[in-house]
């Protein structure tokens, strides 16, 4: 499969594109701001297949030319069966000290970009493809919610509705999305949103279970926000 994976300097992502780089002939683009993280990631990847199978490129999702990028990426894979949208950025703040520009920084990655770099994409999706938003319990309707958390749990609320919105738009090309809402992963961002607790999962394990959604969560699977917890935190 060609898959592609925004966010995969650290953490859940990261570990996804590990495990997909592991499996025969999958081929991947990894996305990230930081060069040297996925530069790394590349040819840690690369080393273990013995061939290049892993293509970092160095991308700010914020503010990007995003039909440039899917250039790129037609360049290097050809089609697309896998997106990934990983990429998110948390702001915790309480809601009377927030600016208006930070809102703008929160939804421009959580949801502006993943909207844009499916729009750019679709000529270059192979029927059958599978696009997998990565959501939050945060963004889901009913859940505990969290004080310092009310723009980063309405980006990952718009990101579950664009799902669905999404999956309806594309159905007659044969694309499916879907939205894994994530509980508490240890990593660097929940670290940062609670900085005094310890989660039940660790990246690598939400990895596995990411990497194998992405593969084969569309022979079940269309339109859905699934919440992927054990806990919230």
């Amino acid at each position: 499969m060609n898959i592609v994976i925004t966010g995969a300097s650290t953490g859940v992502g990261r570990e996804t594109a590990r495990i997909l780089a592991a499996l025969p002939g999958n081929k991947l683009i990894v996305i990230a701001r930081s060069s040297m993280k996925i530069q790394s990631l590349a040819g840690e990847c690369n080393i273990q297949r013995q061939e290049t199978i892993v293509q970092p490129v160095t991308f700010d999702l914020s503010n990007g030319d995003f039909k440039d990028l899917a250039f790129r990426i037609s360049r290097q894979l050809g089609k697309v069966d896998v997106l990934i949208n990983n990429a998110g950025y948390l702001l915790n703040k309480p809601v009377g000290n927030i600016l208006p520009e930070e809102i703008d920084d929160v939804f421009n990655v959580n949801f502006k970009a993943p909207f844009l770099l499916i729009q750019a994409l679709i000529p270059y999706f192979n029927k059958g493809a599978h696009i997998v938003n990565i959501g939050s319990m945060g963004g889901v309707q009913g859940s505990v919610k969290f004080p310092g958390l009310s723009v980063y749990s309405a980006s990952k609320g718009a990101l579950a509705l664009l799902t669905e919105c999404m999956a309806a738009e594309l159905e007659h090309k044969n694309i499916a999305v879907n939205c894994l809402a994530f509980g508490a992963v240890q990593t660097e961002m929940l670290s940062k949103a609670f900085p005094d607790y310890t989660a039940p999962l660790s990246a690598e394990h939400m990895g596995e279970f990411v990497a194998n959604f992405a593969m084969n969560g569309h022979n079940f699977f269309n339109g859905k926000v699934l919440p992927v917890s054990l806990s919230t935190p």
